[in-house]
């Protein structure tokens, strides 16, 4: 049981400690925390989960009258921070504060100033949100860093170039719309700080990505009346090209662009040759070229062959962000225009995204173009740079070490942790808290609280040694996710088995090995789709531990013979682990056993990936690349990563990536495509 489980683990560590000083981290108020009071009974606990219920329902009165009956329990701090949550628009600042008082070093401390942070900054108290901002510790809220800077503007108080910039950075990152960027934006550009181009520029890239809301809120700082101007565009951007658009003032010539984004996002084509009809001639040669990536990039998105004919009417290639150029890559490489791919690696400012992909393709180039030994020499160089970033052990890591000539294998395990470090782990309370409430079901505070002492509660998260030990303290209560998310966040060792767990693997490889699977692959789409978490539920209603859709999991259920399932069934491991892995074998077979074809569409359903393959023959991670979904794109990318590792864990013996790509490509002529039948 969970209480035997805290128990033994409360009294191990105090043995643990006994005569040996434990390190700890800073601020945390021990004293603050029921450390040494008896744990409480199955009574205590459903005050606990009545109090989450009622917050949830954001019922006041009942969390009120609840938390008396909190008192002395080891949540007691979230019931607190529920109870003053539910009514913070009402609360007044002494009764804010006496709460940050009472659970001084806590994550809900934190947490409750974040929340009141942003109250202050919407209503504008610049005096009580400055009071208390010098104190967030998570700092990691875009909103409150630029509601910082609007409180500097408001007071008169000297803003740098960097507090500018970062405002700036924060509001193109934010892929929906908030008021604290919006707003900082806006004062900025209302003082003179920021100029109309760079406003215009949130617009556009706003628009490109799908998020109109965000555009018309831009357009609406520098022009009044643009955003009903931006809504029409949205509506019909040919109508507008047509009728209203007017490239004689800037604030026309902006619109005009964004009406050509919106049509390259309908109709890369017809937005090209708009361009070519005349709208090119009216724009400065800066938006040309940026305008001609858009075009270039949507085409790719389609996986045209035209995209690079679009990239190759770019005369400044400077003129095109990171994300435009990364699609000219993905272009490129699909023909083989490996010209093309070097010029655009060359014009990024960040080689390294996406963990190392255009240092590996830019290296991939250099040797595809190399005439000398020095040429092959700095593609070399590239590759090594790559394979040896630390504690990675991603998707292009491993294509890179295989590019010189290694196979994959498992690290050096670390150094066994010290009983001083295990019991910093064992006795820290916000950790304890975290594993207590996930093991009482309430697994969203649990896991914001764990990541907050792992990774926020200081500049940097916690050292490597810590962390370490925290995976450990999360393995231990099957905690898997934690377990995997504290391990990662090692730099210069890594330790494999805590990083790759395998639990429930009696189950996953009997069951794999009856339908012909490999187990290494099966665990590899299970800790990317649900890192272990039995209970795991996607907001698209997937659940278990291989994340089944309700309609797979009858199909599948259908297509075995699994006679009288229901649903409800989907969430047992057994029945999981048998519906998921016969459903990917199935996936598997229809796709002719490509690893990559089978891992997107257990991702996004196989009728996509049977659209991709339209085209040339391409190596696999090629085709990975040219993905047109990023959540696909990611997923097969560490699915695979991911199988190559388990692979290593389950033989012993080095490993290929490559491999397990292959070649993805059309059909053979008059083929019928069997994966028509999956749902």
């Amino acid at each position: 049981m969970r209480f035997v489980s805290i128990l033994s683990l409360l009294l191990s560590a105090a043995a643990f400690v006994a005569g040996v000083a434990v390190p700890m981290l800073p601020n945390v108020a021990w004293s603050q925390v029921q450390v040494d009071a008896p744990l409480p009974g199955q009574a205590a606990d459903a005050v606990i989960i009545n109090m989450h219920e009622a917050y949830r329902k954001r019922d006041s009165q009942a969390l009120s009258r609840l938390l008396p009956q909190a008192r002395g329990h080891v949540l007691e701090p979230w019931a607190a921070y529920w109870e003053l949550k539910a009514r913070l628009e009402d609360a007044g600042a002494g009764e804010v504060h006496a709460f940050l008082a009472r659970w001084a070093g806590t994550y809900q401390e934190d947490r409750l100033r974040n929340d009141w942070l942003l109250l202050q900054g919407r209503k504008a108290r610049w005096d009580l949100f400055d009071a208390e901002y010098a104190h967030f510790r998570m700092q990691d809220d875009r909103e409150l860093r630029c509601y910082a800077v609007a409180s500097d503007l408001a007071q008169g108080r000297l803003l740098t170039r960097e507090a500018i910039a970062g405002v700036l950075a924060d509001w193109r990152r934010q892929r929906r719309i908030d008021q604290g960027c919006l707003y900082a934006a806006q004062q900025l550009y209302r003082a003179g700080v920021v100029p109309a181009q760079q406003i215009w520029d949130k617009a556009r890239l706003a628009l490109e990505r799908g998020d109109p809301t965000s555009a018309r809120a831009a357009a609406a700082i520098v022009a009044e009346g643009a955003d009903v101007q931006v809504a029409a565009l949205q509506q019909g951007a040919l109508g507008y090209l047509a009728k209203d658009a007017d490239a004689r003032s800037d604030t026309g010539r902006q619109l005009a662009l964004l009406a050509l984004v919106r049509l390259a996002r309908q109709d890369p084509d017809q937005a090209a040759a708009h361009l070519r009809a005349g709208w090119a001639d009216r724009l400065r040669p800066d938006e040309r070229n940026w305008i001609w990536g858009v075009v270039g990039k949507w085409s790719a998105l389609s996986r045209s062959g035209l995209a690079v004919s679009y990239f190759a009417q770019v005369s400044d290639i400077n003129d095109l962000s990171d994300d435009l150029l990364r699609w000219q890559v993905r272009a490129a490489i699909r023909i083989g225009d490996w010209g093309m791919a070097l010029r655009a690696t060359r014009a990024m400012d960040d080689l390294m995204a996406d963990g190392g992909a255009w240092a590996y393709w830019q290296s991939r180039a250099q040797m595809a173009l190399a005439q000398t030994d020095e040429d092959r020499a700095r593609a070399r160089s590239g590759y090594e740079r790559v394979a040896n970033q630390p504690g990675e052990r991603g998707f292009y890591q491993k294509l890179a070490q295989e590019a010189l000539g290694r196979a994959i294998v498992a690290p050096p395990p670390p150094p066994a942790l010290s009983d001083a470090e295990r019991a910093w782990a064992q006795q820290h309370p916000g950790l304890r808290r975290a594993v207590y409430a996930i093991e009482l079901g309430l697994r969203s505070e649990g896991v914001r609280e764990w990541n907050y002492w792992i990774g926020l509660h200081i500049p940097g998260g916690v050292d490597e040694r810590q962390a370490l030990a925290a995976a450990e303290l999360a393995c231990a209560h099957a905690i898997w996710d934690r377990c995997i998310y504290s391990s990662e966040r090692t730099r210069s060792f890594v330790d494999f088995r805590q990083r790759y767990p395998m639990p429930f693997r009696d189950a996953v490889v009997k069951r794999s090995d009856a339908v012909g699977l490999d187990a290494a692959y099966v665990y590899g789409l299970i800790r990317q789709e649900s890192r272990f978490v039995l209970a795991a539920r996607s907001h698209a209603g997937a659940s278990g531990l291989m994340q089944l859709m309700p309609g797979t999991a009858r199909w599948t259920a259908r297509e075995i013979g699994l006679a009288g399932f229901t649903p409800s069934q989907t969430n047992n491991l057994e029945t999981n682990i048998l519906l998921g892995t016969s459903y990917l074998k199935l996936a598997l077979d229809d796709f002719q056993g490509s690893m990559p074809m089978a891992s997107a569409a257990y991702n996004a359903g196989p009728r996509r990936p049977a659209s991709w393959r339209i085209g040339p023959v391409l190596e696999g991670a090629i085709w990975i690349e040219n993905i047109p979904f990023w959540e696909t794109r990611d997923y097969v990318k560490k699915v695979l990563a991911n199988t190559t590792d388990y692979a290593v864990l389950l033989t012993g013996q080095p490993q290929s990536l490559r491999q397990r790509l292959g070649t993805v490509g059309p059909l053979p002529p008059g083929m019928d495509d069997p994966s028509r039948e999956l749902p």
